[in-house]
């Protein structure tokens, strides 16, 4: 039919095609095998021998099935992190080229003997601005890396979440990002205290904060802050953007995976930042919760225990 083309099989789907193929010819075939002979002893059995072979190979097919499906089930994780990594290598490389090259046509016109005063000093601007998105692009990636690897310290302290909250906002418009929109901070008090890395939550609340004003549109609301039930502290960012589908708020917290392609190829980012929010979380002894409805926007938050007031001192 015309307009249909077929979709490319990647490397790691053939394989895992292969592997599944091998599967079916080596284990599923004979246990299927094993099953009937099984079923036959137990249907035929004329001595208590016969019983006990019967029930031994009923075992053994029992064995094999489960396991063949805990290994198919590995093995397709294994093909989607193994494809996911690699989108990750050509998303993380457009992303680091984009802003080098820009650095270089900068500066290629800033060394110009013909460009103006005036001109070499946007060139310089530029130079800086885009060093400043690689250095940050980078600094992910490592701050990933050490995450990965157990390595991430946190210097924990008893903290007002209030302060938490500020903190990231100030960071938030101190950046180019920040400079020119919005943001609104709720602050339900009373607030109890929390035991955390005051940078560390700062640097999640940042994340959240970048994410809402990626994805949402024009007219931008975004809101952060913090609320308790008396148990837990919540620190959340409220945006009206798109929304999430409930489908897809499980997977957008694994590295490298992104909800939505096509938005995806707009707006710039490698899939980390959700992942390591979460990672922060959890070495707070916390959680992220994810509130969304497609076309509703989303409220991300990290829910964190909560501590008597009388701690900090």
């Amino acid at each position: 039919m015309d307009g249909l083309l077929p979709t490319p099989v990647s490397a790691q789907e053939r394989g895992f095609r292969r592997i599944v193929g091998l599967l079916v010819g080596l284990v599923v075939a004979p246990t299927a095998l094993l099953l009937v002979i099984g079923i036959l002893m137990l249907a035929l059995w004329r001595s208590p021998l016969n019983l006990v072979f019967g029930i031994l190979v009923m075992a053994l097919v029992v064995c094999l099935g489960a396991g063949s499906v805990i290994a198919l089930v590995l093995l397709r994780r294994e093909a989607q992190l193994s494809r996911l990594q690699t989108d990750f290598v050509s998303k993380i490389s457009h992303e680091l080229r984009t802003p080098l090259t820009s650095i270089l046509m900068f500066a290629e016109i800033a060394v110009d003997q013909a460009a103006d005063p005036a001109e070499r000093d946007l060139c310089i601007e530029g130079i800086v601005r885009e060093g400043r998105r690689l250095q940050s692009q980078i600094e992910r990636l490592l701050e990933w890396g050490q995450m990965e690897a157990g390595q991430r310290r946190y210097h924990r302290a008893i903290l007002d979440p209030a302060e938490v909250v500020e903190e990231t906002v100030t960071a938030f418009r101190g950046s180019a990002q920040g400079r020119d929109i919005p943001i609104r901070v709720e602050i339900k008090r009373p607030m109890p205290l929390i035991e955390g890395d005051c940078a560390a939550l700062a640097d999640a609340l940042l994340n959240l904060l970048g994410n809402a004003v990626k994805y949402t549109g024009q007219e931008k609301r975004i809101v952060i802050g913090a609320s308790s039930d008396g148990r837990a502290v919540r620190l959340f960012v409220r945006d009206n953007g798109p929304g999430i589908p409930r489908g897809e708020q499980r997977r957008i917290f694994q590295e490298f995976y992104r909800a939505d392609d096509r938005l995806a190829r707009a707006v710039e980012g490698a899939g980390l930042g959700l992942a390591i929010v979460q990672h922060i979380a959890h070495g707070h002894g916390g959680r992220v919760e994810v509130d969304s409805e497609a076309g509703e926007g989303s409220t991300f938050s990290i829910v964190l225990p909560a501590r008597e007031r009388e701690e900090r001192s």
